[in-house]
């Protein structure tokens, strides 16, 4: 058994780091083959962006590995990639390669919006989210082949399948999640970005949001769940926030800004020259 960084929840994890990120490097490649056609350029606005954000937050992440006393080294560098698509997610493979899909800036409108969802990612990268669901996978597939012996017929394995899914599968789907949303918040913040974006990101995804089916039915928890949790979460960050790291962040806000300038300057640049 094992121990969740942070939020100290109990969890089964019976995969090595090493072979996590294996499995992370080998999907990175064929991802990056198969939508080899949608990656926008590194010099693209939206790429540059990301991965000036990313950097600040993976940054926070490392310090924060170091903090939890994490007994193995942090990877490879992170890698981000933005793929041009309709689709508005982002995910995260082993060994910290973290995909945007471009239809999340429909809802993610500045930098500190962006942090939000670049910090839940790699919140599941770091809590090693990855490896606990092969591990939980595993797990029910050695009992699910154990019924068949039980009750050759495979009734007793038809029962057991759904039943481990709604009971053993999407619970914890929904606890990683949480503790995704919970961790990258802290990362958010300590990169100097506002942890209040995470509530208008999730609030402007729920009023664009038709229907969804019920929590207990989902990998992930409903947007009034998420935005609860925010309200209890974000004093407690902003506590934090403002007694430790008020200086650092007004000095590091600053250079955002330039950083900021100097992009946009550029992308002008650019479009000027395309003419």
């Amino acid at each position: 058994q094992d121990e969740a960084p942070f939020t100290r929840r109990k969890r089964l994890l019976a995969t090595s780091l090493e072979w996590e990120r294996k499995l992370g490097d080998k999907e990175y490649h064929n991802l990056l083959q198969l939508h080899k056609r949608e990656i926008l350029p590194p010099s693209h606005r939206a790429a540059i962006t990301v991965n000036r954000v990313g950097s600040r937050v993976a940054k926070a992440a490392n310090d924060f590995a170091l903090k939890q006393n994490a007994r193995e080294d942090t990877g490879d560098d992170y890698t981000y990639t933005v793929v041009r698509s309709d689709d508005a997610n982002a995910f995260v493979l082993p060994n910290n390669h973290v995909f945007v899909l471009s239809g999340l800036f429909k809802y993610v409108r500045d930098e500190d919006e962006l942090a939000a969802v670049l910090g839940h990612e790699i919140a599941h990268n770091l809590a090693r989210h990855a490896g606990e669901r092969m591990s939980s996978n595993v797990l029910i597939g050695i009992l699910a082949r154990c019924t068949l012996l039980i009750d050759p017929s495979g009734i007793l394995y038809s029962i057991f399948v759904p039943a481990s899914k709604m009971m053993y599968d999407l619970p914890h789907s929904r606890d990683q999640e949480i503790e995704a949303d919970y961790i990258g918040l802290y990362l958010a913040s300590d990169a100097c970005y506002n942890p209040n974006a995470a509530k208008k990101v999730f609030a402007l995804m729920k009023d664009d949001t038709d229907r969804m089916p019920p929590e207990f039915m989902s990998t992930h928890p409903s947007y009034d769940s998420r935005l609860s949790n925010f309200d209890k979460w974000i004093p407690e960050v902003l506590g934090k926030h403002n007694s430790d790291d008020r200086q650092k962040c007004l000095l590091i806000r600053e250079e955002m800004k330039v950083a900021r300038q100097r992009a946009a300057l550029n992308a002008a640049r650019r479009e000027h020259n395309y003419r």
